[in-house]
């Protein structure tokens, strides 16, 4: 009786080993497993051809021909003999990624054509196999094919560097000034480098994005003639009890569904090859469609995509139809390069064409921001945005992904687009974004608002503002309206916070200036520790409106003990200064951070507190590994 070879035993075991995974193909990871099998398979058919031939040869034994890895010979041949060089086969790895219609870009026009849809069994969008295995002949029969893959990829990730604001001297400069900032993006990044297991970058952390992560219970405007309410706050600060932390927050106007004006929506969304991973495209589809479902029936959508081309998978489509604006979205699939500022231009003509007057109209772009054909220059495109904020169409952004995450581009996109950035690491964060905050990531109440503080050189000594480094602003540019600042959304709060030491204190980090001005001549009144002014356009005007209000000393003679939403806000700003291995904390540590985000933690019915106290316990224990990997071995 003929016996099979041993390469057929491994090819039909290669085949049962598939047809078991066949049942469950719909799991990402178990997909991508299927498509190796089946690749493994073809392989299995070319090798096990080769080794049968060499079994059908009975007259003389086989000679062994290894694949050497140092092209040293095959101590299996013949002296007089050199090895064959290993013959490389090509077989294409088999791809499960279609879809009932699959959208393929042509050229540089945006026309899209619709290619047939490949046979069964269906797949899910995102997973475009692209590689090709190598097959290897020549090796000892009966042994495995060697396989060779392309090497893993390396982090590429690009934030902005920032250095942190310093201490200032009020008598020298008493003015600061900057723009508000309800970005959130940062927060959510840096929780998902911690749930991977490791410390983020410090660029990586801006504070001001952790702080106003969390909503705080600051008193709400009466009405929308003044689009948002002030809040201020006063206590010692908790790293430094010589110094006091000033808290001041703005919450925006709260506008009922109902009432905000119809949406004209495009959903920029990079499909290019380095989206294909599950946290990327997989995710952004099922973020996508969550605020589909938040849309109403006046609504109207687009879909613009980009790869190594741009074009429109959807026209400007009624919210009344989300059956096929769910349709357009699942049809995707990721593959090829990527032409983001092609995406970007497109997108904005799609808006265009359907333009609400007086309406909400705004591209949000989906990408993890690796933007490699066409248009790359972070600059360049920054002055394209800006110009085209001129037509009435906002930009936000929605980062994703890991490993080329392209922070630094994305987040600037959104500052100078008159939009937000968020970051979506988990399907939970795009519920938070574009569900339970989706009236205030559409709908904006406030346009351009900058804040301005003057400190009494007479009370004050020095200053700091916490974060808001890559949102500074020259002191005249708070009169300028034609000068580009933050924008609020309804429901929105935003929070800025200031370390200041009190004229001889011991807080103090400098010497007094020796010819500084005498403090009694310099301002009006010693009653005032501070003076606060907002400047902000309402929607569609371009002349901004003010707003005053003067800080009593008082405030800081009477300063009590902090509230709960002071308490945990401080405890924030630590966390991301530690992170940032910020200068000013002293030995102010994990503990203690995480100690006074618990006394702060107050109702928090969405569980984001608490998760915070748990990322400051992750992070510490994370600290402490890296810290004794890095002491020296003990004798």
């Amino acid at each position: 009786m003929k016996h099979p070879s041993r390469g057929t035993e491994r090819y039909h075991a290669t085949i049962e080993w598939l047809g078991s995974f066949a049942i469950s193909r719909r799991h990402p990871y178990t997909r991508h497993s299927f498509a190796v099998a089946a690749s493994l398979a073809v392989a299995g058919l070319a090798a096990c051809s080769m080794q049968d031939k060499e079994a059908a040869t009975d007259a003389q034994p086989p000679v062994r021909q290894e694949a050497s890895r140092n092209d040293s010979p095959s101590t299996g041949a013949p002296p007089d003999m050199k090895p064959a060089p290993p013959a490389f086969v090509d077989v294409p790895m088999l791809s499960f990624d279609s879809a009932p219609a699959t959208t393929a870009i042509q050229g540089v026009t945006g026309e899209v054509k619709k290619s047939p849809a490949p046979p069964p069994p269906a797949p899910m969008a995102g997973y475009a196999m692209e590689k090709r295995a190598k097959v290897i002949s020549g090796i000892v029969p009966g042994s495995m094919a060697d396989f060779r893959y392309a090497p893993m990829h390396t982090n590429t990730e690009n934030y902005a560097h920032m250095e942190g604001n310093p201490v200032k001297q009020a008598a020298a400069e008493p003015v600061s000034t900057f723009s508000v900032d309800v970005d959130t993006g940062a927060y959510s990044n840096v929780r998902r480098y911690l749930n991977q297991g490791s410390l983020p970058p410090a660029d990586a952390v801006r504070v001001e994005e952790l702080v106003n992560y969390f909503d705080y219970a600051y008193q709400p405007p009466a009405d929308r003639a003044r689009p948002f309410a002030v809040s201020t706050e006063v206590a010692c600060t908790p790293w430094n009890p010589e110094t006091y932390l000033l808290k001041i927050g703005l919450k925006g106007y709260e506008a009922p569904k109902s009432a905000r004006p119809p949406a004209n929506l495009v959903f920029l969304i990079d499909v290019s090859g380095s989206m294909s991973s599950p946290d990327k495209l997989p995710l952004l589809v099922s973020s996508l469609k969550m605020l589909t479902g938040q849309l109403r029936d006046d609504d109207r959508i687009s879909i613009v995509v980009y790869a190594g081309a741009a074009g429109v998978v959807l026209e400007p489509t009624r919210g009344s139809d989300r059956a096929a604006v769910l349709a357009a979205l699942e049809q995707l699939q990721a593959g090829g390069s990527t032409a983001g500022g092609q995406g970007i231009s497109l997108a904005y003509a799609t808006a265009q064409k359907a333009f609400v007057k007086g309406g909400i109209n705004r591209i949000i772009l989906a990408t993890d921001g690796d933007f490699n054909v066409g248009d790359t220059d972070v600059d360049s495109l920054k002055d394209y945005v800006a110009r085209q904020r001129a037509t009435g169409v906002s930009l936000s952004v929605l980062g994703f992904g890991t490993g080329n995450l392209n922070d630094e581009m994305t987040e600037q996109l959104s500052n100078v687009g008159n939009g937000s950035y968020a970051y979506i690491d988990t399907i939970h964060e795009a519920r938070k974004v574009l569900v339970e905050q989706a009236g205030s990531t559409l709908f904006t109440i406030a346009n351009d608002a900058k804040i301005q503080i003057e400190f009494n050189p007479a009370v004050v000594s020095e200053y700091r503002l916490i974060g808001y480094e890559n949102r500074m602003l020259k002191t005249e540019d708070f009169n300028n309206d034609r000068i580009d600042a933050g924008d609020i959304g309804a429901g929105h709060t935003v929070t800025a916070l200031y370390e200041v030491a009190l004229v001889g204190s011991k807080g103090l980090r400098m010497d007094p200036l020796r010819y500084s001005a005498p403090a009694a001549a310099a301002v009006p009144s010693a009653a005032e520790f501070a003076f606060v002014k907002l400047r902000y356009k309402l929607p569609g005007e371009d002349k901004s409106r003010l707003i005053e209000i003067p800080l009593a000393r008082a405030m800081l003679e009477k300063a009590g003990p902090a509230s709960a939403d002071f308490k945990f806000a401080a405890a924030v700003a630590a966390f991301g200064q530690k992170l940032r291995h910020g200068d000013y904390l002293g030995e102010f540590g994990y503990d203690r951070i995480a100690r006074l985000a618990q006394e702060g933690r107050g109702a928090d019915n969405q569980g984001y507190r608490v998760e915070f106290v748990n990322l400051v316990k992750t992070a510490a224990a994370l600290d402490g590994a890296v810290k004794a990997s890095e002491a020296p071995a003990a004798d």
